[in-house]
């Protein structure tokens, strides 16, 4: 998925302190954004156990402790020592990266010594630690890194996948039973390809049944999918770094889902269908375990059959089908007791939740047909109420919610406006709201089930009072013409001595991608603070969120279908023209930047935007469709086959010849992701054009370019190349 995120793993966040002094608006550098913990938030890792108490984790010097937390006294209970989980034959003690509960709390499993795969650090080591016996032991006695281990639900086993094969290991005898046998570089079991990974976000692929007896597992074959070669140019001789990559119109891993009953050795596989060309993103058992549930998209993803498996003989029978004449999300069903399930779908115009009857029946809508539902968080233990997140208070905010299940009025639990993400207890009794405004950092509160405040966790002091300090203008939300007129959602951030008789560069911050949103009333993290820092150097910044985004129903989102890039820059090119327009923008001195579609956004609108923008900022684009990936790609396009004008109207590479103003290329050679092969395709164009342009290549850096100094050098870059380009000063030219 074109995107950036910060993977937290397992939940896992290391807060370091910062010092209580008096912050200035001179204290936002790059170095003090990127470079220092300065601005780091300092909220809890929090895990349910219940719904009456939580883990969290604390760092003391070099360890990490787990503490057991009573939700209703607070009190704390320091449950595992990081000193003293030392391996067998070991003298150091290991370092917790992530951790699970056995479903009799008798046992922990914890991570570490993880290594990175692709986007986030899925191999490592795995160790049991036993509270009654009060030490620590192994998984395996086998070399090699293990990825997604989890304790069965009857607490005997503990299965994990090594070498793309299964493995079960008894914890009673430490007896390791190997599940599938025909792993390879080809052949994949319990894990994913890296496409699947990627864009249905499948990392953890196998699944227990609900009493252990039973493993359901993902098999993918990937030997039709050619290598895209990565190549590490900082040794002496070159290293190449093959990775499967299945680009847009090219074949795709064969999927197979398999069952069987641990240690029988024989494999029943589930009746997919007559098509092969399809995609199984999500499964599990059911609840009563003799069947897997599991949804089936056909390749253009715009039909999901929710289906139901044997799992004794492997036939399958359609339980209900979504379908869009775009595309349709994969989301996850929700199963009750009963049989009955939920499930997310825009099928009336706005993402709903849908209630199903056990035959697949729909009963009722269970949310208004007026905005759009995020998150299904679950149906709490009574089965009354089911809990969710959504935008019932516009796009730019989202709060948490619920209704009955039987129907009724849907209830707003969080009332504070701004931005609202939810961690439920297990019976979704309580849950830890994370509340953030756009100029205000993240708190952390717990919230019974009404609504009703517990008790507030992580005020996250220090950066709150540092920002406070600084005296920052806070972003205005404002409402921009789109090309076709459509009102945008817009914010623009302005010097905290903004002076409206004098004239302004103004940098406009573009993601743009389908569903997506940069216009939000949230903490936006570092790039907020570099974007406050640039105003308060002179260029005021804005971002819009054109047609094709999310949170404003299926027809906003779905315009783009088939034209991935046109009516998105159209608007940006409308809304910069909109803003050059009011008397204190300078209409001459106008960018755009974004990053990954964000960058495609900036390349595309200033080739296509006829002089506009004066510069351009572009890190990691896509700059032609056909060099990216399968999923997203035809999801949103269908294939370059079925769909060759699209493809072309929608490459920056189509218009390189129309480049007016300046343009900076950045990418990294180890993105894995979007391939440099992008950047140097448009570099070509560009050269034939005879066109000018900047470039800035930072070697081995996967999407995110980050790592060491990596991030301070790249935002030094960006603010020097942004200031001599669009010509900022503290000093803004005043208004004739």
């Amino acid at each position: 998925m074109l995107k950036r995120t910060l993977i937290l793993l397992a939940g896992f966040v290391v807060s370091v302190p910062t010092p209580a002094v008096v912050a200035q608006v001179g204290d936002l550098t790059v170095e003090a954004i990127w470079g220092s913990p300065q601005f780091n938030s300092s909220l809890k890792s929090i895990q349910w156990l219940d719904d009456v108490t939580y883990t969290t984790t604390e760092r003391h010097g070099e360890h990490i402790d787990l503490y057991r937390v009573e939700v209703e006294t607070e009190d704390r209970e320091l449950i595992l020592r990081g000193e003293d989980l030392v391996p067998p034959g070991e003298s150091e003690p290991i370092r917790i990266e992530g951790y699970e509960f056995s479903n009799d709390r008798s046992k922990l499993l914890i991570y570490t010594n993880s290594i990175r795969v692709w986007r986030q650090n899925t191999k490592g080591e795995y160790y049991v630690w036993d509270f009654d016996q009060g030490r620590l032991l192994s998984t395996t006695q086998q070399e090699g890194y293990q990825s997604f281990a989890k304790f069965s639900p009857d607490n005997r086993l503990v299965g994990f996948v090594r070498d793309n094969n299964i493995f079960v290991t008894n914890l009673a005898t430490g007896e390791e039973t190997q599940i599938t046998s025909d792993g390879s570089d080809d052949i994949i079991n319990g894990t994913s390809d890296w496409v699947y990974e990627e864009e249905l976000g499948l990392r953890d692929a196998f699944r227990f049944s609900p009493d252990g007896s039973r493993i359901a597992f993902w098999r993918l074959d990937q030997t039709t999918i050619r290598p895209f070669a990565l190549i590490d140019e900082l040794d002496l001789y070159p290293e190449i770094n093959d990775v499967r990559y299945p680009k847009a119109g090219e074949q795709n891993s064969t999927v197979q889902i398999g069952m069987t009953v641990i240690g029988s050795g024989d494999v029943v596989w589930a009746d997919l269908g007559e098509e092969s060309d399809i995609y199984v993103a999500r499964m599990n058992f059911m609840p009563s375990g003799d069947a897997i549930w599991l949804t089936r998209l056909n390749r253009h993803q715009n039909q999901l059959d929710l289906m139901v498996v044997d799992a004794e003989s492997g036939s399958s029978r359609i339980m209900m089908t979504d379908r869009d004449d775009a595309w349709v999300d994969a989301n996850t069903p929700i199963w009750l007791e009963d049989g009955r399930f939920l499930f997310l779908s825009e099928r009336n115009g706005f993402s709903q939740i849908h209630l199903f009857g056990a035959d697949g029946r729909s009963i009722r809508n269970l949310t208004p047909d007026s905005w759009d539902v995020q998150t299904v968080h679950g149906v709490d233990a009574p089965g009354e109420w089911v809990y969710f997140s959504g935008f019932g208070e516009g796009p730019l905010e989202r709060h948490v919610y619920r209704v009955p299940i039987d129907g009724g009025d849907v209830v707003r639990l969080t009332s504070e406006a701004g931005s609202h993400a939810a961690n439920f207890s297990a019976g979704l009794m309580r849950f830890v709201d994370t509340y953030s405004r756009a100029h205000e950092p993240p708190t952390q509160s717990l919230y019974n089930a009404d609504g009703s405040l517990v008790t507030v966790i992580a005020e996250n002091a220090v950066l709150r009072e540092r920002i406070e300090e600084m005296g920052l203008a806070a972003p205005e939300f404002i409402s921009v013409p789109g090309a076709d007129g459509t009102p945008l959602n817009a914010y623009l951030i302005k010097p905290e001595d903004f002076d409206p008789t004098k004239t302004y560069p103004l940098l406009m911050y573009v993601y743009g991608g389908p569903g997506s949103q940069t216009v939000t009333d949230g903490w936006g993290g570092a790039r907020y603070l570099w974007h406050q820092m640039l105003a308060n150097r002179g260029v005021l910044v804005a971002s819009v969120d054109n047609r094709g985004t999310g949170a404003r129903g299926r027809d906003f989102k779905k315009v783009t279908y088939q034209r991935l890039g046109v009516h998105e820059s159209d608007d940006q090119i409308a809304a910069a023209r909109w803003f050059g327009s009011l008397p204190y923008v300078d209409e001459s001195r106008i960018g755009i930047w974004g990053w990954s579609y964000g960058g495609y956004m900036s390349s595309l609108s200033i080739l296509r935007g006829e002089g506009v923008f004066k510069s351009a900022l572009s890190v990691a684009p896509v700059t032609d469709w056909r060099l990216y990936d399968t999923i997203y790609t035809e999801r949103y396009m269908r294939t370059p086959q079925e769909n060759p004008d699209g493809y072309a109207v929608g490459a920056p590479v189509t218009y390189a010849g129309q480049l007016e103003g300046d343009l900076l290329l950045v990418h990294g050679t180890g993105d894995d992701n979007v391939h440099s092969q992008n950047m140097t395709q448009l570099v070509e164009a560009l050269i034939q054009a005879n066109k000018q342009f900047d470039m800035r290549i930072y070697p081995n850096r996967t999407h995110s370019i980050a790592g060491g100094m990596t991030r301070v050098n790249l935002y030094e870059m960006f603010t020097q190349w942004i200031e001599e380009h669009l010509g900022a000063s503290a000093e803004p030219a005043v208004m004739p």
